[in-house]
């Protein structure tokens, strides 16, 4: 007997409350059973009091509007430039081979040795974090795509032909519906990507955002204020992909959906 898909559900959100209620028991009395001093690892209700304090104090919500924005616009741009380049290397093995080792080289670079680079360019402002999250978020959609194009069967593509199908309709009929799959699962790997490329631009050189936080925090060794950005980095990091994951569903609707439950 087939267990139902609501069940199933009902039963993972159940554990999944009941192990974030043990998690948040465990850090908060955890630390001093165990004779952890509160400026190594914080009580989670000292985390929430310097929530509060910092939300007043230290404009937090303002500097955690910034990050979100620096990571919409890195995930936003380096998505699409890595499926336009993914797409232009999949159809042109010319172009693929001609450029791969260009890609190839800038994606072995450390994103790290960039930012400080970027800032020099750029100055104080969003674009160095912005160019540093599109560089991360660029290589994984790219070979995603690529790797996409370059699996469709070569048989599909000779019937268009013999079909008299034009180059353009056999991407728009083919080549692009069948990238869709592994497209998104790459926007997913991006969407995490992209808070990891602006943390490290704003931690080398920011006067905003979550990063800039994050190390005046270490700065004043306020080991709370650090949890707070961490945790505020995660909910954002979170929140994009949760966001890739509707879209998903929504574009990909013809998809079967993945089983939950064995027989």
């Amino acid at each position: 007997m087939t267990t139902s898909r609501s069940a199933i559900l009902r039963r993972g959100t159940a554990a999944s409350v009941v192990l974030f209620v043990f998690f948040l028991a465990a850090w908060e009395w955890g630390p001093a059973l165990l004779g952890i001093p509160a400026f190594v690892l914080p009580p989670a209700s000292a985390v929430y009091a310097e929530f509060i304090r910092m939300v007043s104090v230290n404009h937090l919500l303002f500097h955690a509007g910034v990050t979100a924005a620096e990571v919409v616009a890195g995930f936003v741009l380096g998505s699409l430039m890595g499926a336009v380049f993914g797409y232009l290397l999949g159809m042109s093995p010319t172009a693929e081979i001609a450029l791969s080792p260009y890609i190839l080289a800038l994606q072995i670079a450390p994103k790290v040795a960039f930012a400080p680079l970027f800032i020099m360019w750029m100055g104080f402002t969003v674009y160095p974090k912005i160019l540093v999250a599109v560089l991360i978020v660029f290589f994984p959609v790219m070979v995603n795509v690529l790797t996409a194009i370059r699996g469709i069967d070569p048989d599909l593509i000779n019937l268009a032909r013999s079909f008299t199908a034009s180059r353009p309709q056999i991407f728009w009929k083919i080549e692009f519906p069948s990238s869709m799959p592994p497209l998104f699962a790459s926007l997913r790997i991006g969407s995490t990507l992209a808070v990891v490329g602006v943390v490290v631009g704003e931690l080398v050189g920011g006067n905003f955002g979550l990063g800039y936080l994050l190390t005046f925090g270490e700065g004043q060794a306020n080991t709370p204020m650090v949890f707070v950005c961490i945790l505020m980095l995660t909910l954002i990091g979170g929140i994009a992909y949760v966001a890739v994951i509707l879209i998903e569903q929504r574009v990909l609707h013809y998809m079967p959906a993945r089983p939950l439950g064995g027989v």
